[in-house]
């Protein structure tokens, strides 16, 4: 089983970032970047894809600045035989241009299987997967929480309000993976070491035309200050009232 992940690079949840001097980008300065959380499920479930059939090929694909290829390195000392770079100097905020750029990369790859994280955790746009589905003509199932693949097609389960929704599709397919579809592994020393070794192209990324860009970026507004109302019941009359006069919520 061929089957190609595509991952991305992205700032670490408990780093503290700061905007650019542009007014429109990160201050990338002492920014901690990681494998985006999401796309470790999908690196995982590749891996053992291939495990269980014994032979195959996991290749993963990122879009990004050369420093993606520290990125390509964790899923690769994860297990993936082999990475590839689409360098741009930025990641285009536009879903579709970075899918084109993507699809292009996987378009006549011959994979059985195309898997993204559902989401990344920069942006939260959910678009890029499906996108390279649509363009690439494939079958396409989002936010899958378990997967079963037997012969020519697969079962997935998707988590939704109320229950599980269960789809079954042909492959090739394009899948995004949710949490609870798997535990991913941590590198070993040995994975780690093999890493260093393992073939990583770099190739200019082919960027679709975007049709947005991020005009501004600026944080979120200062919270204001608690105040206590009191203390035990005598203080629910006044909560009342300043949730009604001054929150204006009730």
């Amino acid at each position: 089983m061929k089957i190609a992940v595509c991952i991305k690079r992205v700032p670490d949840s408990e780093t503290r970032v700061k905007i650019a001097a542009d007014g429109k980008s990160l201050d990338e300065a002492g920014v901690k970047f990681i494998l985006n959380p999401y796309d470790e499920f999908a690196v995982e479930e590749a891996l053992q894809r291939k495990e269980q059939a014994g032979s195959g090929e996991v290749v993963v694909i990122a879009l990004g600045p050369a420093a993606a290829q520290e990125t390509i390195r964790t899923a690769l000392a994860m297990g993936a035989d082999r990475g590839t770079l689409l360098q741009a100097d930025r990641i285009p905020a536009d879903g579709l241009a970075a899918a084109t750029a993507l699809a292009a990369e996987l378009k006549g790859g011959g994979y059985d299987l195309i898997l993204f994280g559902k989401m990344a955790i920069d942006d939260y746009n959910h678009q890029v997967g499906p996108m390279v589905a649509e363009l690439l003509d494939l079958p396409c199932v989002t936010t899958v929480a378990h997967l079963e693949i037997e012969g020519g097609k697969g079962v997935a389960e998707r988590e939704i309000e109320g229950g599980l929704e269960v789809v079954e599709f042909p492959l090739p397919a394009v899948l995004t993976t949710d949490k609870g579809l798997n535990e991913p592994r941590y590198p070993a020393l040995k994975g780690i070491m093999a890493a260093k070794k393992k073939p990583l192209d770099v190739k200019p990324a082919a960027l679709g035309a975007g049709r947005m860009e991020v005009v501004a970026m600026t944080p979120p507004p200062d919270r204001k200050e608690g105040k206590i109302v009191g203390e035990g019941g005598a203080a629910v009359a006044e909560l009342v009232r300043l949730l009604r006069e001054e929150a204006k919520v009730l």
